[in-house]
């Protein structure tokens, strides 16, 4: 028996697909669209919800965004037309039509220079276009429609390409000839599997909630550590990792050296949380995982 009906941009990719298993595997419609759905463009959207087999969605979560910090330093226009303007179109859009919203940002908000934990009701300062956008798209979408569910989170790994997959692919290369890989380890988060965000976004729907949340797994971390974590974990334990600093590698875009998002909020409404550790080990040992030579997988 179906239990609701979700539309969700974004949808190929970490969280769009984790949310389509999820969503299904509960018995409820999943509606999605990746890159062909310009989410910027509000009536091409409703269009697209009035086509959608069983009428409207109860619930609209826009996982879509320009997420290569980067680019966004490069491209500023387009940056700010899918990462605030969209979410201020789409927001609106679900407050006229009835539909539940909910839309996903990121620890980038913050300049990255707390000492601990940093809250929802902390004052963002972001850095990057990536970070400023972002946080115009939440201000935007909260003016719009004040019962938008926003989640913040950081470090995403999941099905498709990340950084746990790119770092085991290079592993893969070097460890033949006994090469060595180079991480940063001076920017400080909170990763994030994919597939317990999505977990966390059922809950706090089904429980109503709205406003700003932060979600990531639990304990911090560095690049570093979660690269020699799925180097053991994958077996290339015999390839050194050197810690190397965020400036060496001279990116467009500033990256905060410590954005540890503080989760309180959410567990205390029950949100589950297991150690980014433990998820690490469930994603590499699923069917998401990426495919790797040194543990007999390929």
């Amino acid at each position: 028996m179906t239990r609701g009906s979700w539309f969700v941009t974004g949808s190929e990719g970490q969280l769009g697909s984790a949310l389509r298993g999820q969503l299904e595997a509960r018995g409820d419609l999943f509606h999605g669209r990746d890159l062909e759905l310009d989410v910027a463009d509000t009536a091409a959207v409703e269009a697209e919800l009035a086509r959608l087999a069983g009428g409207l969605p109860e619930v609209f979560v826009n996982a879509a965004a320009l997420t290569h910090v980067d680019r966004c330093e490069q491209e500023p226009d387009l940056a700010k037309r899918v990462n605030a303007e969209a979410p201020a179109g789409l927001a609106r859009l679900c407050k006229r039509l009835g539909i539940r919203f909910v839309h996903i940002s990121t620890d980038y908000v913050f300049d990255g220079e707390a000492e601990r934990p940093i809250a929802e009701d902390a004052c963002p300062a972001p850095r990057s276009v990536y970070g400023q956008t972002k946080w115009q798209g939440e201000k935007l979408a909260l003016v719009e429609n004040p019962q938008s569910l926003i989640l913040r989170t950081s470090a995403v790994f999941g099905r498709g390409r990340n950084f746990v997959a790119a770092v085991l692919d290079q592993a893969e290369k070097v460890a033949p000839e006994g090469g060595r890989l180079r991480v940063v380890d001076d920017q400080r988060c909170r990763p994030t599997w994919a597939e317990d965000l999505a977990t966390a976004i059922l809950f706090l729907v089904d429980a109503d909630q709205s406003g700003i949340f932060h979600v990531t797994n639990d304990d911090e971390a560095t690049w570093w550590d979660v690269a020699r974590a799925a180097l053991d974990l994958r077996g290339f334990e015999a390839v050194p990792i050197d810690r190397i600093t965020t400036e060496t590698l001279n990116l467009p875009a500033p990256r905060p050296r410590y954005s540890v998002l503080d989760c309180s909020k959410a567990r205390a409404v029950g949100v589950p949380m297991r150690p980014w550790r433990e998820a690490l080990a469930a994603y590499l040992e699923g069917l998401d995982a990426p495919a790797t030579c040194a543990n007999g997988n390929a």
